[in-house]
């Protein structure tokens, strides 16, 4: 487990290397951000002046040099807009994005989990076909069509609950439960089908014999053998959240790094998107990780 622990960090490493390459060069392929500060009345003088302080007047192969040593130091560099620390305006939003993808996370994975197992031990009835009904239903209403309806039902015509912000516990509601039903049909379906296979497996029928008790038998052996996929699943659906809520952080209002990459994308703000692309990459490379040592937790065969 420990070499194969190794090899992985070293994957990790290069494939942090090659996203950094990449994110360099489509960022600069969207477009010269001094095209958007440029009048009528600017001198040439003044954009070379612009383009000396922002460093783009450097070969690309110096510009990457500098970006890589930066990162190598946890220096993502400053932003052109708004003159701040990459590393300041992402620790600002991203406490914000993980507050709001955690508090989603659990619920949703937590309702996934409960409602397929339910629906896998009562196949074919009406239990099963609600859960299934809702999973359909999840995953073909638009995610920001879910959000303006419960904007519209919750605080413009009942007002129970605010539209934006992080005033409060409240301002959490209506994110969180919209982001959570908007992740929750995959897992959900992904889960009934784990328990079906593993419920028709031998063990299973095993365990009954010997008279364990049913909720055992599902919830403590079943279980555990079917959250092989749906741990695959969850860390991806986990990584994506940080970014993945980008249309639901601004239908709220939310200030978070999905708000912040939209932001630096519409301003051509290179330093910003690579800070965030590169940040992102790191936290999907770390759950993968993590993932991969839950599976030897959750299913001991694989530590040989």
């Amino acid at each position: 487990m420990g070499r194969q622990l190794v090899i992985r960090l070293l994957q990790m490493l290069l494939s942090l290397l090659g996203m950094s390459l990449l994110i360099f060069v489509l960022v600069r392929a969207s477009g010269d951000p001094v095209d958007l500060l440029r009048t009528s009345t600017t001198t040439e003088a003044e954009v070379a002046n612009i383009r000396a302080q922002w460093g783009l007047d450097k070969s690309y192969p110096e510009q990457y040099w500098v970006f890589v040593s930066g990162l190598a130091h946890g220096d993502l560099g400053s932003s052109l807009i708004q003159r701040r620390p990459v590393t300041t305006m992402i620790g600002e939003a991203l406490p914000n994005s993980l507050s709001l993808g955690v508090l989603a996370f659990v619920v949703g994975i937590g309702l996934a989990l409960v409602l397929g197992v339910l629906a896998a031990t009562n196949r074919d009835t009406w239990l099963d076909n609600g859960v299934k009904f809702l999973a359909i239903l999840g995953q073909a209403l638009p995610g920001f069509w879910v959000a303006i309806v419960a904007i519209y039902v919750f605080s413009v015509q009942f007002r129970l609950l605010p539209t934006s912000g992080v005033d409060g516990p409240a301002n959490y509601v209506l994110p969180v439960l919209t982001l959570a039903f908007f992740l929750m049909p995959g897992m959900l379906r992904l889960v009934r089908s784990s328990m079906l296979d593993v419920l028709g497996s031998e063990y299973v029928k095993l365990a009954r014999i010997k008279g364990l008790p049913e909720r055992t038998v599902i919830w403590k052996h079943a279980l555990r053998n079917a959250l092989i996929a749906p741990l695959t699943a969850a860390g991806a659906i986990f990584a994506g959240l940080i970014t993945g809520a980008v249309i639901l952080e601004n239908v709220f209002a939310w200030p978070g790094v999905g708000r912040l990459l939209v932001t630096a994308v519409s301003g051509r703000d290179f330093p910003v998107v690579q800070g965030i692309t590169i940040m992102v990459a790191v936290v999907v490379l770390a759950i993968n990780l993590l993932v991969d040592i839950a599976y030897a937790y959750v299913d001991p065969r694989i530590r040989i």
